[in-house]
């Protein structure tokens, strides 16, 4: 399967929430050709881009190496400070667990995501990590962002990979 996916350009002059998530789409097309899982995060803090990441767990062998979480550590170097409070996340995918709880640890204030994860999903899919009751820190998250986009991208990938293994499988029976 070739790659059918297109780079976003949005405007400079319009920097709305579809201007940050097409940077997060741009890492998650970056991932993409590194093999990776397509998802995308950056984080913007007073209108600019402070840290942008695409998953790399298959390239680095590292669970924790999630676009999010990625994308925080860059966000705490480039603050000095490892709270967030000001920062807003924009990612492909709802959080999984680790990385919303993360968010909550770096207090960040808001997060913007693509498409819920009802299975896994941390900030509204299938719990919400930002809203506990007992804890410190509190943040809202919006889902559906470039929501058609994002879910095509993950579609197509894991569709790709069944396939690679499907020709795998018949090229060798043993696997």
């Amino acid at each position: 399967m070739n790659f059918p996916f297109e780079k976003r350009f949005p405007s400079e002059l319009n920097r709305d929430h579809d201007y940050y998530m097409s940077h997060a789409y741009n890492q998650a097309l970056l991932a993409w050709e590194k093999d990776e899982v397509p998802i995308g995060a950056v984080i913007v803090h007073e209108g600019g881009i402070i840290a942008s990441a695409f998953n790399q767990t298959r390239s680095t062998n590292d669970p924790s190496a999630h676009a999010e979480m990625l994308a925080i550590s860059q966000a705490s170097n480039s603050l000095g400070d490892w709270r967030l409070n000001n920062c807003i996340l924009y990612v492909t995918k709802e959080p999984c667990p680790m990385c919303a709880g993360a968010l909550v640890v770096a207090r960040i204030q808001k997060v913007y995501f693509g498409l819920s994860d009802t299975k896994m999903g941390c900030l509204g899919g299938a719990t919400h990590l930002g809203q506990l009751p007992e804890s410190n820190h509190k943040f809202e998250a919006v889902g559906g962002i470039l929501e058609k986009e994002n879910h095509a991208l993950l579609n197509a990938f894991f569709e790709k990979k069944r396939a690679e293994k499907k020709n795998r499988s018949a090229e060798d029976p043993t696997l």
